[in-house]
């Protein structure tokens, strides 16, 4: 007698990639974007990593599943000159244009108009960039300026460092932190759980980017120059990662640098 019981169909065995990667070849689904987020016309970087094509030794690892995550990158030691290593890496990076500003000058041949675009990105869980950039259209400025932001993608050391707040980890600054930008001075502050982002509004979303939700600040010099307001909040976060802490005092104001699921 012949056996008539089916066999089960063989399942193809999803292999091992970055998440980017991962939702570009439907092996994930795509995270779901903030609301009022607007990719402002840019091309689906979903689609661009499909064509991806690396031309770079850290981009055949990342595509061939040897790094599956930012932090394995920046440790091989390897330069990111790929924008697309950042997406198949960190693909909930949002961004948010802070400003476009309009630059007229007189030359022999007329009239000049170019464009100045601030940009910061981020993925609100201990990642963000920041950038600027010039050019002749606005549209094509406003998409190199997000690419150079990925490019300069830092990460963030969140902390519990303030005595009104509990035990426990928190989303603020873990120390007292001063960035200058021009003559603009921005101190960063640690603040208990609930405060919210007591600073200007674009220091507020810069610092929302990066995955911090209390905190304390303050500021000197001429602040109503959103470009230097916003370099300076970028970097006091970048002087957080320069800043000498103890194993002892990371545990004890329960710090962690980059993103917390890492």
């Amino acid at each position: 007698m012949t056996d008539d019981t089916e066999t089960p169909e063989h399942q193809e065995e999803i292999p091992t990639l970055a998440s980017g990667l991962a939702i570009a070849f439907g092996y994930a689904d795509a995270p779901e974007t903030e609301s009022g987020t607007r990719r402002r016309g840019g091309p689906d970087r979903f689609a661009e990593l499909r064509q991806w094509e690396p031309k770079t030794r850290l981009g055949r690892m990342v595509m061939n599943g040897e790094i599956l995550s930012y932090n394995q990158a920046v440790s091989s030691g390897l330069p990111i000159r790929e924008v697309e290593i950042i997406d198949a890496l960190i693909p909930n990076l949002e961004e948010d244009v802070l400003a476009v500003n309009m630059i007229q000058r007189m030359t022999d041949s007329g009239r000049r108009v170019r464009f100045n675009v601030l940009c910061v990105v981020g993925n609100q869980d201990g990642y963000v960039g920041l950038s600027i950039c010039k050019g002749k259209e606005v549209a094509s400025t406003i998409q190199k300026a997000i690419t150079k932001a990925k490019m300069s993608l830092i990460p963030v050391m969140r902390g519990n460092g303030s005595w009104e707040s509990g035990q426990g980890p928190g989303r603020s600054v873990p120390i007292k932190v001063t960035g200058r930008s021009g003559s603009t001075r921005v101190t960063l502050m640690p603040a208990p759980a609930g405060k919210g982002l007591v600073i200007g509004d674009t220091g507020r979303r810069v610092l929302s980017k990066a995955g911090i939700e209390d905190v304390w600040s303050t500021t000197a010099g001429q602040t109503r120059t959103t470009i230097n307001f916003a370099q300076a909040t970028f970097n006091a976060l970048k002087q957080l990662n320069m800043t000498r802490i103890g194993q002892q005092d990371r545990q004890r104001l329960h710090i962690t640098q980059g993103e917390e699921s890492v």
